[in-house]
This record gives structure tokens, sequence and C-alpha cells, in this order.
């Protein structure tokens, strides 16, 4: 009983160290936002055209309005998360974007966000795509310089299924519930500066 006592003296020290785990989560999404924002806005014409166009885009109604939601939720988003101001309230927006993907692009695709042959994830498309892979991978090594194409890492087919719009989803979800954290988010000095003045 008392190992199981101090056990829990240690994990509760450890909750001075809590604004950790908001932060890594707010710096790991923001430049994921940051960067499809931005990927958005500078071809914004092409954005547009892909929201809309039911037989090779999305096919959403009023193109240009959820276009430009979902390019300004990406880089104000970018922009809250890094400064951990207004973190669950950006978050609502994004998560509902990381649903549109997920259904709108991704959920088709399956699980897997790269191809891969076997595992529990693994599906038609998937294990089709290995076939399709090695097939690339011999055209390259007899006529191209595959040890240079492949020094920084492998080939890999992408399968575009919810893996890495889920995981996001989650991460935001979990900044929802807990907030930005304490003492490097404007949030937490708002907070505090209104708690004083009370």
């Amino acid at each position: 009983m008392k190992l199981l006592l101090k056990m829990q003296g240690y994990l509760d020290a450890t909750r001075q160290l809590d604004f950790l785990a908001p932060l890594a989560l707010r710096l790991y999404l923001a430049p994921i936002f940051f960067v499809a924002g931005m990927n958005k806005a500078m071809h914004f014409p092409d954005t547009v055209q892909w929201f809309g166009d039911a037989m090779y885009g999305l096919g959403l109604p009023f193109p240009t309005l959820m276009a430009g939601l979902a390019t300004s939720a990406e880089l104000l988003g970018a922009a809250a998360l890094v400064l951990g101001l207004g973190v669950r309230w950006i978050a609502l927006p994004l998560m509902f974007t990381m649903l549109v993907a997920i259904v709108t692009v991704h959920l088709p695709n399956g699980w897997l966000a790269i191809s891969e042959g076997m595992g529990p994830f693994a599906t038609e498309r998937t294990m089709s795509a290995i076939d399709r892979l090695q097939e690339i991978k011999e055209i390259l090594m007899e006529h191209g310089d595959y040890d240079r194409l492949t020094d920084h890492g492998s080939l890999v087919i992408l399968n575009n299924g919810i893996e890495f719009a889920a995981t996001y989803l989650i991460m935001l979800l979990s900044l929802f519930f807990t907030g930005a954290g304490r003492y490097v988010s404007v949030d937490y000095w708002i907070q505090r500066r209104i708690q004083s003045q009370a």
C-alpha cells in the first residue's frame, strides 16, 4: 500500500508538466494546417473548382464559400494553435474540416494512408498497389538511379485513407477538452488576468 501511495505521489508530481502535452499537440498540428491552408489559398480558383466538381472533386454545394471557410479555418487555426489563443474555439471548425475531409475524400479508401500488402487494415485496393509498387521499383532499377532516388526513404504508394485525418481529428478533440495548456499559451494568461481581476 505504501508503495502504491508513493507511486501515486510521483505521478501527481508530473502534473507540474501537464502543459507539455497540449503544447506538443498544438505545435505538431500548426504546420499541418498552415501548409494545407496555404496550398488552398495559393491555388484558390483550383481549390474552388475541386470543392464544387462532382465528377473529379468533392461535389460540395457553394464551393467558393466552402473553400473559403476551409482555407480560413486552416490558416487562422494554425496561428491560434501556435499562440495558444482560443484553442478550444478554433478546434471546432478544424474538427469539422477533418470530418468533411474524412467523409468526402478519404473514407472510400479505407483506413490506411499508405498502401500495404498485409495487416488488419489491408484491403484489396492496398494489396493490389503493392504489385504496382514492385513494377515501379523494377523500372527505376533498370532505367534510373534507384539508390539515389531512395536514399532518403523507401518508395510508397499513397492510399489516401482516413488514417491521418482521423489522427488529426482525435488530436483536436483532445485539445478541445484540455484547452491550450498552462504557461505557454495566450489563453492561460488571459484566464489568469481575468481571475486576478475577479
